[in-house]
């Protein structure tokens, strides 16, 4: 059903993220030169591999089993390790790209030129992977029965700091009047690894539950007592679907038959869904504030009163370097980056995981900073 649930053609931009070029000419290790060079024809051969977010698994095996159909010398392979533990290994040089559900740091656009990037040249992100990021729960009664839960910002942040510790609290029955909620304890289920999903989870309660979750923002969970952790995003799934009274949370892709909330906009609670994650970000801004060239970073408008959005989002980001030592990698990393942020490529994501084609307001300058990479 969820591949079912964002119908939208953007093939109005498509057209100008197909014709991005391919290659380009120049000294590969050189910080300028002029672009030219191979057409969108020439095929790609050799071995190259990225790492990074979980969030992006199910788009990740989905695109790399179209690319590799058409380029069959390629082979292309992605590990599924955690946001962070992608961005170091692409920081140390070992992988082509990283996968992440957080924009870089300061200090991680600087280290990037010492290892990944040739010539001083230092690493930028895009937007490839737009996804809500669901409350998952295991209710007996409720979750079994297919019924979703009401809860507002504040309520959800206080569930997640510990403070609401029973399914039946006053502040989560009045918000689900329709439903019999037991008296059982509630088992909060997080992220062990450090996380850009829970980065971006959490912000959502720093921008509109600022009283209630007091926490620095990071990409690690807090120490809150009594909680349970699991490594990964079907880690945490997993262990939400072994035991009644549990809750987490976890990209909408891989959700599967759990119980989710509808989270209150406005007036309206809104429930999740591709459609309704890409209105919040149809709602936001670009951040041209961060450091470095070629970056295209979303600031989310978790505030967003669109109709129908749903504010828990993530937007998960490929990293790479617009030059590399090998000009066999630079000319990969232009042809993936141009596929999979293309009207087919984002298609596919969508059909395997439910994901959210990039908005047309973002295409273009995703499509610039690809071109940006040198490939000669």
């Amino acid at each position: 059903m969820r591949k079912n649930l964002f119908v939208r053609s953007i093939a109005a931009v498509s057209g100008i993220v197909m014709l991005a070029s391919l290659a380009a000419c120049g000294d590969n290790i050189s910080s300028a030169g002029n672009n030219s060079g191979s057409t969108s024809t020439e095929k790609i051969t050799g071995s190259f591999s990225g790492a990074g977010a979980t969030s992006q698994q199910a788009a990740e095996e989905a695109w790399i089993s179209a690319y590799m159909a058409a380029n069959s010398g390629a082979n292309v392979t992605y590990n599924p390790t955690g946001s962070g533990a992608g961005v170091t290994t692409f920081l140390s040089g070992a992988t082509a790209w990283a996968g992440s559900d957080k924009a870089l740091s300061d200090d991680e656009v600087t280290q990037s030129s010492d290892k990944a990037c040739a010539n001083g040249t230092t690493a930028f992100d895009v937007p490839v992977y737009i996804s809500p990021i669901a409350i998952i729960f295991n209710l007996k009664g409720v979750s079994d029965a297919g019924k979703h839960i009401n809860l507002d910002a504040d309520t959800a942040a206080k569930i997640f700091d510990g403070k609401i510790v029973k399914w039946n609290d006053p502040a989560i029955a009045n918000q689900n009047k329709d439903l019999t909620l037991p008296d059982t304890q509630i088992t909060v289920v997080h992220r062990s690894d450090k996380s850009g999903t829970t980065q971006n989870f959490v912000s959502y309660f720093k921008d509109q539950a600022p009283d209630s979750w007091i926490h620095e923002l990071s990409e690690n969970w807090p120490d809150i007592p009594g909680q349970q952790s699991a490594k990964g995003t079907s880690g945490v799934v997993t262990a939400v679907k072994q035991a009644d009274g549990t809750i987490g949370y976890a990209d909408f892709s891989q959700v599967g038959d759990l119980g989710t909330a509808a989270i209150k906009v406005g007036e309206n609670y809104n429930e999740i869904s591709a459609d309704a994650g890409s209105k919040v970000i149809e709602d936001s801004e670009i951040d041209t504030s961060v450091k470095g060239d070629n970056r295209v970073v979303v600031k989310i408008n978790h505030a967003t009163e669109a109709k129908g959005a749903y504010p828990i989002v993530l937007v998960s980001y490929d990293i790479a370097c617009p030059a590399y030592k090998d000009a066999s990698t630079a000319k990969f990393v232009k042809s993936w980056f141009t596929y999979v942020t293309s009207d087919e490529g984002q298609k596919t994501a969508s059909s395997a995981a439910g994901s959210a084609p990039l908005p047309s307001n973002i295409v273009e300058k995703v499509t610039k900073s690809i071109e940006a990479i040198k490939t000669k």
